[in-house]
């Protein structure tokens, strides 16, 4: 029998975040990754809407569009069928993992330890602490470094610099300074980005010639989740603040809906702008391609409106970024150590942008396409955890340094070797297979995510994880409900 079999039903002390925080603004959040005290709990389902609308309402997500057809060769029906479908799926995810943020009061790293095992989870986390917290944020700097420059018309790196220190300055105050700079956003992305929006799609050709091929289709699709799947590891992150009775499908909804709305919209307005845009004249900014179709005061705006957004979708970045990172369990007894980890990252973020700034289009191609490499795997795991457990009492596995199951950490490595080894076809590595088969296009993240899955029901059984169950003491309350 195995260690974890005779814990079965053994209650564990929640590691609670210190501090009074509340809904307090212009304070910065204490703690890292506890569990958030019921005292502190607050707001409202639908408030996630503009919390995942705004930091999309960005050139990073247009760009995905862009590449649809610049890149894969896709027509514009075809790149918006593979933008819906895989905006889609990324977007159901998205919802089914915030609805869990409220009950369980932690975010979405640690959740992530039930099935991993606490030190299993540093897969996961780490990944999404450097991919999040370095990578994403790199990405949507450069977005909005380019946008300032388009507008007007300073070195490409002073313009980072800017982008960077107002990021940096939203994540470091915390979860409450995030949801409001997100709502106070809000109008003013949605209203500029959906003008500009008609008038491209206006003068867009939607019946260009292309050359469309199903391993376009699946690279684009690969792309389009890659993108909407990206926040999933941040999930619960903006929900664990939500009273522990909040109605989960309502949160669930209104996340999801939030992806989705925003990624499909500006995604196919790239698509369509991709119809009419020169490639040759702004692969080195195509941030100034997509507004040289607008009328001047527009496209300033509209420029300034790409700008905030960059600044919107890292301010998420850089705060989940940390949340994974003290996700994995490093003990740093300072009392902002959330906010100077969040510094941290903004700093080595900033460096590996300004490497970024040129041959973007490629690099955020491959880039996109990694997130879904190892994210597949990562869902697998941990929706066939969810399954598995289905019933029990398992809060307390959030906060056991004994449980340490191989079976998370086993069923995510190989399925992802397996997955890139014989089906990535990207420009830096092709697998084994598309490189004989090329119509394949990149079937990485669903065979990663299938696998995972399947290896992972195996292992769990094997292991005799089946039984276990641990509930969470908390100072004024217990949390024992059941997956």
């Amino acid at each position: 029998m195995t260690e974890s079999s005779h814990r079965t039903a053994a209650v564990i002390e929640a590691e609670v975040r210190e501090g009074t925080y509340g809904a307090k603004v212009a304070t910065v959040e204490p703690g890292g990754a506890e569990f958030i005290p019921l005292g502190d709990r607050h707001g409202k389902p639908y408030q996630q809407f503009w919390t995942w609308v705004s930091p999309n309402m960005e050139f990073a997500t247009v760009f995905v569009g862009i590449i649809a057809v610049w890149f894969f060769g896709l027509s514009f029906w075809v790149a918006t069928l593979a933008i819906v479908l895989g905006t889609g799926l990324g977007s159901v995810s998205m919802g089914v993992l915030a609805a869990r943020g409220p009950r369980y009061g932690v975010p979405q790293m640690v959740l992530s330890r039930i099935g991993f095992g606490f030190l299993g989870n540093i897969l996961p986390a780490g990944l999404n602490a450097v991919v999040a917290g370095i990578g994403w944020f790199a990405v949507n700097s450069v977005s909005g470094a380019f946008a300032l420059n388009a507008l007007l018309g300073w070195s490409k790196p002073l313009c980072l610099v800017i982008i960077v220190v107002a990021q940096i300055a939203v994540a470091f105050f915390g979860h409450n300074f995030v949801h409001i700079f997100e709502r106070w956003s809000f109008p003013f992305l949605v209203v500029v980005f959906l003008i500009a929006s008609v008038v491209i799609m206006s003068k867009a050709q939607l019946s260009a010639p292309s050359h469309n091929s199903l391993g376009g289709f699946l690279i684009a699709f690969g792309a389009a989740f890659g993108y909407a799947a990206g926040w999933n590891p941040y999930a619960a992150d903006y929900t664990r603040y939500l009273p522990p009775d909040t109605d989960r499908r309502a949160t669930g909804l209104w996340t999801g809906l939030g992806v989705f709305a925003s990624c499909v919209v500006l995604e196919v307005v790239g698509a369509g702008a991709a119809t009419i845009t020169s490639i040759g004249k702004y692969v080195s900014n195509p941030t100034a391609g997509f507004t040289s179709h607008l009328a001047t005061p527009l496209a300033d705006v509209t420029l300034l409106a790409i700008a905030l957004g960059a600044i919107c979708a890292n301010a998420l970045n850089v705060y989940s970024g940390a949340m994974s990172f003290l996700a994995l369990g490093i003990r740093l007894p300072l009392a902002l150590r959330r906010a100077i980890v969040a510094l941290v990252f903004g700093v080595v973020g900033f460096f590996v942008a300004l490497s970024g700034l040129h041959d973007a289009g490629t690099k955020y191609t491959n880039f996109l396409l990694v997130i879904a490499y190892w994210i597949g795997p990562w869902l697998g795991v941990f929706f066939a955890d969810q399954f598995l457990r289905r019933g029990k009492q398992v809060a307390g596995l959030l906060f056991d340094r004994r449980h340490n199951p191989w079976a998370g950490f086993a069923a995510m490595l190989i399925a992802t070797a397996v997955s890139i080894v014989l089906f990535a076809n990207q420009t830096e590595y092709v697998g084994v297979l598309p490189k004989h088969h090329p119509a394949l296009g990149d079937l990485t993240f669903e065979v990663g995510f299938v696998l995972a899955a399947l290896l992972y029901a195996l292992f769990f059984r094997l292991q005799g994880e089946a039984g276990v169950e641990e509930t969470l003491h908390i100072p004024d309350a217990e949390v024992t409900e059941g997956r």
